[in-house]
């Protein structure tokens, strides 16, 4: 049977289970096109007349015929069957302004001359906003195709680009002759703004001048893109404005659009400059409350099979379907490997590495942050104790070295004549060869662990077929042991309030310690609560120093802090989408810490 809902009229409010096919003015050859979906089974559990039933939902996105990945969700309330879409993608995809509130489950919207407030629903990861009085405000077509949902407008058309300097920065002005969606991005040295409305080749070829602020202009039959050099540190801030219908696109040192959102209960995301001396920095950040109900934070992996690899933070969030998420440990990047702390509910998926700094954290909302150290001493059945230097650690060591199924189906040599020994319900089976670095695949024992023996030719005549072993771990400082949950980073920042700096005595460079970078940090407040930061460069320059950070992280009001991996592996993520900086930007990661709240229905 096939359903296409169609809801841009006050009669497609109201569709039954039987199935209906909408027609109307230009959106005709579009409706032929749909593809039968199947028919959308309610929850049969008795629920309130106003509960919202869910109905459908996809995470393809079709904005005049340009295709994102965007969440989407459909739900029944009463007889009436609602729309929505992420509300971080309306803002970053579709150019809708999301405004502050103190009402999670209202949002107030901007989009050129309409203003409303729009209902928002929690579900799978996501908040959802109800678009489906505003898009008949605005005049979208809205229909759903399978697992795409297909948002049209009428065609626009840019009539005029003005670009001019003010004493504060440059300003672009796009006259439409209509609204039309728009979205922008930028990277180090560019902003890029596309916009779904045609303009004539005459028009783009005025802005072929690629000099700073000066900008180049692209056409097709249905879009414009408009490319914008900017200095480093420089960024730009939108307004819609109507009569005349504009796009106002200011660039500038300062130029950041400042937000406070209660995003869910207990989560709260906000946008501001942090001033330290004469530097201003742009910070966003979650404050999340832990002991809120339903509110649980885990770290999360690029892949639930393996602890080798990297993938971007969104990819990450969205397999785990966590609400919210910030990159956290360190890494080997080329060979994608954890450089540090990763203990999840309990168990141990990484050991530390350095005594560097980490958080800790329990289900009752309970953190704690500080160094961290962890040892593991094999005891052999002739009582003989062997330290290992290493948990499922790409942070290569003399001595011995212990890999368990967490780490994948094998392992593969990280340095050449390594000897791999087999551990199997707890004795040694063989000892093997490694040979030369990256080359063999050994399998993991599914009922042990392997050995890996680096430049140590004692252990190996210890361990030899027949040793029956076993394994003593210890942490320092021993209250660690308390929390299921740990990622380590470092350098520690503060403590009770106080900068206790020291990244020399946990191992960074000095080419880290005095870098200029943007940076991820989290941190605890008096309250309770945990902030949890990305931290952009500096008005008109670079990035804070881990120094500056902490005086950041301070300003804000935490008791506790811990900086994260930072530069380019730093990303926030809220509702599906990057909230920082724009994903072109932004490197694939080995973990993160993730937010993950209930459903409203």
């Amino acid at each position: 049977m096939m359903i296409i809902t169609r809801l841009i009229s006050l009669s497609s409010l109201i569709v039954t289970l039987l199935g209906t096919t909408a027609q109307v003015g230009n959106t005709q050859q579009l409706a032929l096109k749909l593809a039968a979906s199947d028919e959308p089974t309610l929850d049969n559990t008795e629920s309130l007349p106003n509960t919202p039933q869910l109905l459908r939902q996809g995470n393809q996105l079709s904005i005049n015929g340009q295709i994102k990945q965007v969440a989407w969700s459909q739900w029944q309330r009463g007889n009436s069957v609602r729309t929505g879409i992420s509300d971080t993608a309306a803002m970053q995809r579709m150019g809708v302004e999301l405004l502050n509130t103190d009402n999670y489950t209202q949002q107030p919207v901007q989009w050129f001359s309409q203003s409303q407030s729009l209902e928002a629903q929690l579900k799978g990861g996501y908040r959802y906003l109800d678009i489906t009085d505003f898009a008949l405000s605005t005049g979208w077509q809205v229909q759903v195709d399978g697992n795409t949902l297909l948002i049209s407008s009428a065609p626009a058309r840019v009539q005029n680009i003005r670009q001019g300097q003010q004493s504060w920065g440059s300003r672009l002005v796009v006259e439409l002759d209509r609204p039309s969606f728009w979205q922008i991005s930028q990277d180090r040295t560019q902003v890029e703004i596309t916009i779904e409305a045609s303009s004539d080749s005459a028009l783009a070829a005025r802005f072929q001048h690629s000099g700073t602020f000066s900008p180049v202009v692209a056409s097709s039959s249905s879009q414009t893109t408009i490319r914008v050099k900017v200095p480093i540190g420089w960024r730009p801030k939108t307004t819609t404005i109507n009569n005349p219908n504009r796009l106002v696109v200011d660039m500038a040192p300062d130029a950041v659009v400042e937000r406070n959102i209660l995003w869910a209960p207990g989560v709260r995301w906000q946008h501001q400059f942090i001033s330290i001396g004469s530097a201003r920095f742009p910070v966003v950040w979650l404050e999340v409350n832990l002991r809120q109900s339903g509110i649980s934070l885990k770290p999360i992996l690029s892949d639930r099979t393996t602890l080798v690899g990297i993938t971007t933070l969104a990819k990450t969030a969205q397999m785990w379907q966590a609400s919210g998420a910030v990159n956290a440990g360190f890494f080997n990047r080329k060979e994608q490997l954890p450089l540090g702390a990763i203990r999840r509910d309990g168990r141990w998926l990484s050991s530390p590495i350095l005594n560097r700094g980490a958080i800790a954290w329990n289900d009752s909302g309970d953190v704690k942050m500080g160094h961290l150290s962890f040892q593991e001493t094999l005891t052999t059945s002739r009582e003989e104790h062997l330290p290992i230097v290493g948990l499922n650690s790409g942070y290569v060591q003399a001595g011995i070295s212990r890999y368990t199924p967490d780490w994948g189906a094998t392992y593969t040599p990280l340095t050449d004549n390594e000897t791999i020994i087999v551990v199997q319900n707890n004795q040694v089976t063989s000892q093997k060869p490694g040979g030369a670095f990256g080359k063999t695949a050994f399998p993991m024992p599914s009922d042990g662990y392997l050995l890996i023996i680096r430049d140590n030719s004692e252990a190996i005549g210890l361990l030899a077929a027949g040793t029956t072993l076993n394994i003593e771990s210890n942490l320092t400082p021993v209250d660690f042991s308390q929390y299921p949950n740990i990622l380590g980073a470092g350098p520690l920042l503060l403590q009770n309030r106080q900068i206790v700096l020291d990244a020399k005595a946990e191992k960074f460079s000095d080419d880290f310690i005095r870098e200029k970078a943007i940076r991820s940090c989290i941190g605890t407040t008096a309250s309770g609560s945990l902030i949890i930061a990305a931290v952009d460069n500096r008005a008109g320059g670079g990035g804070p120093t881990l120094s500056e950070l902490a005086q950041i992280i301070q300003k804000m009001g935490a008791v506790d802090a811990v900086n994260l991996d930072g530069g380019s592996s730093t990303s926030l993520y809220l509702g599906g989408q990057l909230i920082n900086r724009s994903p072109v930007t932004a490197a694939r990661v080995h973990n993160g810490i993730g937010i993950f709240l209930p459903s409203h229905f």
